[in-house]
């Protein structure tokens, strides 16, 4: 084997170690909290030992961090694209209510990281998830400003309008997650959660149209 092809497995080894990492912090965060849990917990679940985990992450809160932004970032383009849609404001609010319920279907322990670490007790995981919903902010304003409904928009009423949508959003998809958790996913209740993010996006919609005569 040569030399490159040595490198090339010694890096694909890396990172799938990298990748059982977060894979078993995930898991084992289903049930704690980041602050609570262990290096060694991870690095057992893994099968490598605790010296190895350096090797990827300085500390828990990297890890963290890492987890932050895979867990919110695959988000991002989805509804950025379905705020630039050229459908009508409530086929947009149903298809975004629609990408919010899917992500809590496909990726539940990831929310769940989400909506635990917001205001956890690491301070890096805290501020990354806040830098990545500012972020996800002003992908939504980008989006937002582009619409003639926006036309005359201050940037900061528009910024403030994105804030809007991205809590709700976040709101939704912990409010999903409390009935998936419940045991109550496909009944009444995960319905009763669409249908009021629904009229709270709309709700947000009819005071968009109105906020320029409101303001002048």
């Amino acid at each position: 084997m040569s030399h490159s092809e040595t490198g090339g497995v010694r890096q694909a080894q890396k990172q799938r170690t990298r990748r059982a990492l977060l894979d078993a912090a995930l898991g084992l965060l289903e049930e704690q909290s980041l602050s609570s849990l262990g290096l060694r917990e991870v690095t057992r679940v893994v099968g490598v030992a605790p010296t190895a985990f350096y090797r990827h992450f300085r500390d828990l809160g990297e890890l963290g961090v890492a987890l932050v932004q895979e867990s919110l970032s695959s988000l991002h383009a989805t509804v950025r694209a379905v705020l630039a849609e050229q459908a009508g404001a409530e086929e947009r609010i149903d298809h975004t209510v629609a990408v919010v319920e899917r992500y809590v279907r496909e990726q539940p322990a990831h929310v769940r990281f989400i909506a635990r670490e917001r205001h956890g007790g690491v301070r890096a995981v805290r501020q990354a998830i806040a830098g990545e919903l500012d972020r996800f902010a002003t992908e939504v304003a980008a989006a937002l400003k582009s619409q003639p409904v926006s036309d005359g928009w201050s940037d900061e009423d528009v910024r403030m309008l994105a804030e809007l949508y991205v809590d709700r959003l976040v709101m939704t998809a912990s409010a999903f997650l409390d009935v998936r958790d419940g045991g109550d996913q496909d009944t009444e209740r995960w319905r009763a959660v669409a249908g009021t993010a629904r009229r709270q996006l709309r709700l947000i919609d009819v005071g968009r149209k109105h906020w320029r005569d409101a303001v002048s």
